[in-house]
């Protein structure tokens, strides 16, 4: 096998697609002193991988560079157009017709994969030039993930969704609570069920909020109590616990077995003892209604809350049932998040002229403030910490801008226009920003080219996302949670109104229908006489 330098490889990739933008009649009479010059990429097959270089250096700009002039694709677009590869003209063409067709079929592809490309560009190109066109094809197929829509309780409206490493949970106001392990794909929803065994199906109250981790499942209803299951043993909870008004906030540590619910003025932490029988660890009681209510993370043997009640900000400690004052007395607080060492929340504007909205940002081992971060015209409406790569914050605002914060400096590193209505969700690692909007578009950004990578829609607000380096989980939650009967006598009336989850898996492979190059996954047997796209028939001993 010939070894070629990489500045001589993009050289000949550069005059070959020169080639292929010219005319037919003048490119024709060079094809042949190409093929002489070009160096064979495996034994035996030089004329066969002679476009491979070219189809790599393609496949890499989509997935690690995308052009400039590279338009956002929609979800839903179709992919036959970009799927029609010259291969079936490869007898009567011959290679050099191959080559140059699979240039112009490549450079309309405009999908950006959810994942980025981990190896380095140079080294990628070097590796992907000695694949042949079934495994570059593959890689293509790759691109593009696997979505499933969560199946929906019947007759029923979404009411909360919460998700943790792929594990999601949603409520309704049926009050069914129901769970999906999106790890596996062949999954069974499971249903939660309450202890009361003598409720009718659907007399049960609505369900406020619901939380889940690795072990536990925690639903809120609105009628005050509380069920805690747990996953390990069982569908029925193992523990019921009674508020006398309703649960205003709901929280569940992520690393071990808390509960936080904040009901009129009341905050109550459980948590189960060494016996593993259910107690309440603190109760505290706060001036104002709470709520936000989050737990903080890797507290080891005593948990620890925030809490934010209008205008005042408490660090709750079960250890002395002791109240921590953070913040009081300012504007009121309109977002929170939590990390292991600090807790950011941002609190609303006096007006321009006077002071702009803000995200305060403060230690919770020292109780003091930090930074001072934003000063913009409208509110902060949600704020992600715990998520975010150190030293970075993202934020999202009621002008429908998402912010990245340098914790550092205090300053803005980057502002988004991201939703035409307020951003109700938001969450960002190393390369990437997912966020949600009241508009019901879900979009993803590369923040480090300010680019737009993909989005979709839904009618209803977006109220959850959660992500992974390969999977993403959305909830499109409606505001309003009653239908009239009407409705549920018409299934397209009522999926306008139910809301919807949808998991995407980026890692897995498409069918062969929706693949850019089905042939790729196809087999000679599978081949069916009733195939009119016959655009996308290729000739199999060529592959």
């Amino acid at each position: 096998m010939d070894d070629y330098s990489l500045d001589e490889f993009r050289r000949r990739w550069q005059e070959e697609l020169a080639q292929a933008q010219a005319p037919k009649k003048r490119r024709r009479p060079e094809a042949a002193e190409r093929r002489a010059r070009r160096p064979e990429v495996g034994s035996g097959r030089g004329e066969q991988a002679s476009g491979d270089p070219a189809l790599a250096q393609r496949l890499l700009e989509g997935a690690g560079r995308p052009p400039a002039a590279r338009a956002t694709r929609a979800e839903g677009q179709d992919v036959a157009s970009r799927s029609r590869s010259p291969l079936a003209r490869e007898g009567a063409g011959g290679g050099e017709q191959l080559v140059d067709q699979l240039i112009r079929d490549l450079n309309e592809m405009n999908d950006v994969p959810f994942f980025d490309i981990q190896l380095p560009y140079e080294l990628a190109i070097n590796i992907f030039q000695y694949l042949d066109r079934k495994e570059l094809g593959r890689c293509a197929q790759n691109r593009k993930g696997a979505v499933s829509e969560l199946e929906h309780v019947p007759d029923t409206v979404l009411c909360d969704v919460h998700s943790h490493d792929g594990v999601v949970i949603a409520g309704y106001t049926s009050g069914d609570v129901r769970v999906w392990d999106t790890r596996t794909w062949d999954y069974v929803a499971p249903f939660l069920e309450s202890e009361d065994e003598e409720d009718e199906p659907g007399m049960q109250p609505n369900v406020s909020f619901v939380r889940i981790n690795s072990s536990l499942a925690v639903a809120a209803y609105e009628d005050g109590f509380l069920n805690i299951w747990d996953l390990r043993t069982g569908k029925y909870p193992v523990h019921r616990f009674e508020h006398d008004a309703r649960i205003q906030a709901l929280a569940l540590s992520q690393d071990d077995a808390t509960v936080a619910t904040a009901s009129a003025f009341d905050v109550v932490m459980l948590s189960p003892n060494e016996e593993g029988y259910w107690q309440i660890a603190a109760e505290f009681e706060v001036p104002k209604l709470v709520q936000y209510l989050e737990i903080v993370p890797e507290t080891r043997r005593y948990p620890v809350a925030v809490a934010a009640a209008g205008d005042l900000m408490y660090l709750l400690k079960a250890e002395d049932s002791a109240r921590t004052l953070l913040y009081a007395h300012g504007p009121p607080v309109t977002c929170l998040d939590v990390s292991a060492n600090q807790v950011a929340f941002g609190v609303q504007g006096l007006g321009w002229v006077y002071e702009g909205s803000k995200i305060l940002v403060y230690s919770l081992e020292a109780g003091r403030r930090l930074l001072k971060l934003g000063n913009v015209l409208r509110d902060f409406t949600c704020v992600n910490l715990s998520d975010s790569p150190p030293n970075l914050m993202v934020s999202g605002n009621m002008d429908g801008r998402v912010r990245i914060h340098d914790l550092r400096s205090g300053n803005i590193a980057l502002s988004l226009s991201a939703h035409q209505l307020r951003v109700s969700a938001v969450q960002m690692d190393d390369w990437k920003i997912v966020s949600g909007g009241e508009e019901g578009l879900v979009s993803v950004w590369d923040y480090r080219m300010n680019q737009k990578l993909w989005e979709v829609y839904s009618g209803h607000p977006v109220q959850h996302i959660s992500f992974s380096s390969h999977s993403l989980i959305t909830a499109n939650v409606p505001y309003q949670t009653v239908m009239r009967n009407a409705d549920l006598d018409s299934f397209t009336t009522h999926r306008r109104h139910r809301g919807l989850i949808r998991a995407y898996e980026f890692a897995v492979d498409q069918l062969a229908f929706q693949s850019p190059l089905p042939v790729c996954r196809s087999s000679c047997d599978a081949m069916a006489t009733h195939y009119y796209d016959l655009a996308l028939a290729f000739p199999y001993n060529h592959v």
